[in-house]
């Protein structure tokens, strides 16, 4: 149909690990990369867009800290006409995939017929904050600088570790299963690396951080030497139970960005259809249920499209801890398919099957716009298909997107 929603082209950086190649990388100038990028693979006049949605963390790290705007300072550096209309959105690690949601809705009421949709997240620029002394002065004494990294939490809340953790120890994941799932992820990336797989979706970028310039063209939470050994010896952090450095992604830098248009629109224009966007959905629970919502996501989004687990090709679920794949597959099967266990081991063996961000990294709100372009180029990979991708995020939301490819 001509009102259909399709993806056209969709880029990413290599995601940087913290402290890594593209810490002296602002994140205006990252998000422009992919923002040039995705219109240049498919010879698209910036003019031709008619809104820009960009996923951003904490703004923090910006050079403009008070009202940055990203999505407008970005689309500026790209190139993009300055008469182009741009949202800068923070729903934290859901928030690249909300982008393409709120530029998918945009076109589907008929508002615009072009949007250009991501997220970036630099958590290497992320300074340290130094609170309370625009009123309080400070004539003598130390002073006490904040990380605001540091456990990764809200202050009112646990740190999501813990949480995590918890809960996967409440739907039965152990921390061993969350250690060999770590390694697996580590080793189909390598694999998928090595096979060129994520060549289409990479933006290899010139890099001259700590030496000579050279050409980053793989992510570089991923750890060739990955072994259970040494993951099982890692101890756990912020009070998880289960949680260690090894079974979660690191925090890591990186841009990601995928341009949606109408069907007709594509059409007219001549651009190629990467895939149809089938249907999109949001979902919350408990704060502390982080590890089980991206199942709610999964459930709503294949209820909008009127298609069931079993229809599913392939799965993504960002792995912002290992913990997460494996908590909401179990939570699905044991929804949809009475917790067969020969059904739980078929949902695990098409989710992520290049790895996911225990290897790729977790640019927090970049991800879920880089899990749904991973997802899309490998069904495209296999001959097409259909997958939902989902992801999760600060205080238990979670997005997730239905797309088919042929």
């Amino acid at each position: 149909m001509k009102t259909d929603i399709v993806v056209v082209s969709a880029v990413r950086t290599p995601f940087g690990k913290f402290g890594g190649s593209l810490r002296e990388i602002d994140c205006y100038d990252l998000s422009a990369m992919v923002m040039r990028e995705a219109l240049r693979r498919i010879n698209l006049e910036g003019r031709l867009v008619d809104e820009v949605y960009w996923g951003v963390g904490d703004t923090s790290a910006c050079k403009d800290v008070y009202t940055p705007v990203v999505a407008r300072q970005a689309l500026l550096k790209a190139g993009l006409p300055p008469e182009t209309a741009s949202c800068s959105i923070d729903k934290a690690c859901v928030s690249a995939m909300s982008a393409v949601q709120l530029g998918a809705r945009a076109i589907r009421v008929g508002d615009i017929d072009v949007a250009l949709c991501g997220g970036v997240t630099t958590f290497s620029r992320e300074p340290l904050i130094l609170r309370n002394l625009r009123w309080q002065g400070c004539r003598l004494g130390s002073q006490q600088l904040e990380d605001p990294l540091y456990a990764l939490g809200y202050k009112d809340y646990n740190p999501v570790a813990v949480d995590t953790g918890e809960v996967a120890l409440e739907f039965g994941v152990s921390r061993e299963e969350q250690d060999r799932w770590a390694l697996r992820s580590h080793q189909r990336y390598g694999q998928a690396h090595a096979e060129g797989r994520f060549k289409d979706e990479m933006l290899p970028l010139k890099v001259s951080t700590d030496g000579p310039e050279r050409l980053l063209e793989i992510d570089e939470q991923y750890r060739p030497d990955a072994a259970y050994e040494k993951l099982a010896r890692l101890k756990t952090i912020y009070g998880s139970p289960t949680v260690t450095a090894g079974n979660a992604p690191g925090l890591n830098d990186g841009a990601a960005a995928v341009l949606i248009a109408s069907r007709g629109r594509a059409e007219e224009l001549g651009l190629p259809i990467l895939a149809t966007i089938v249907s999109m959905a949001n979902a919350a629970q408990e704060p502390r249920y982080l590890a089980t919502v991206p199942a709610y996501a999964i459930e709503k989004a294949l209820e909008k499209a009127g298609l069931s687990l079993d229809d599913m090709d392939l799965i993504e679920i960002n792995e912002a801890f290992a913990a997460q794949p494996l908590v909401t597959t179990r939570v699905l099967a044991q929804r949809h398919y009475n917790d067969d266990p020969e059904k739980l081991d078929m949902l695990r063996d098409k989710t992520n099957v290049n790895g996911g961000a225990v290897a790729v990294g977790h640019a927090n709100t970049a991800s879920g716009a880089r899990i749904m372009m991973t997802l899309i180029y490998e069904l495209r990979r296999r001959g097409g298909g259909t997958g939902v991708a989902a992801i999760c995020g600060g205080l238990a939301q979670g997005d997730a997107a239905v797309v088919k490819v042929g």
